[in-house]
């Protein structure tokens, strides 16, 4: 999509005769990393800057001990680094020191509508969301903290050039304040020049 919303491509599957299910729009799946973004904004929402530093150490929640995909942590290391290098132990102390509850409610803000569920687990994106609402909930970051709608149809004509709809520009107005993002510009920036990322660039 976009920075309004506006759906540049969508391929919901390989071949519509085999399958007529839109993978796009329909299949929930677990977004993995790529839901940290939210934990991240959430943390800085309640006042912490991409400089402020957490602990990348081993964690025990009740039995539940999640690590690092390297196995290995770094000790003290900025919100910053901690993003860039995808660091699970540091997104879940985040999303408990925010709470579960206020990460969820800042994803639904910025355009994820699935339900999510409430526990330490949704800082590594544990809960299922749509290939679509993701992308979505990401343009915000790209155009200025703004929330948009997607959207494929701007206007339908008939045969006789009469017009019979007209899409109104609508989105939801800001939803994240102009000092968050970019701070998590920077942040997000940082995956691609130093982070996981940085193939990619």
């Amino acid at each position: 999509i976009d920075m309004s919303g506006q759906i540049k491509a969508l391929i919901g599957g390989r071949t519509y005769a085999e399958s007529q299910f839109n993978r796009a729009v329909a299949a929930r799946r677990q977004p993995g990393s790529s839901f940290k973004p939210f934990v991240y904004l959430s943390a800085l929402e309640k006042g912490l800057t991409p400089n402020s530093l957490r602990e990348d150490a081993p964690i025990n929640l009740k039995g539940w001990k999640p690590e690092n995909s390297t196995h290995e942590y770094q000790g003290p290391v900025t919100l910053t680094r901690a993003l860039s290098m995808s660091l699970n132990t540091v997104a879940v102390r985040l999303a408990m020191e925010v709470t579960p509850r206020t990460v969820i409610a800042t994803a639904h803000r910025l355009g994820v509508a699935s339900e999510l569920r409430p526990d330490a687990s949704i800082a590594l994106g544990t809960s299922e969301v749509t290939p679509l609402e993701l992308v979505n909930a990401y343009a915000p970051f790209a155009n200025g903290g703004v929330g948009v709608q997607p959207h494929i149809i701007l206007k339908v004509r008939r045969a006789d050039g009469k017009q019979l709809y007209q899409r109104k520009g609508s989105s939801f107005g800001r939803v994240i304040e102009p000092q968050h993002v970019a701070m998590m510009n920077a942040m997000l920036q940082e995956t691609l020049l130093t982070g996981t990322a940085r193939k990619a660039e």
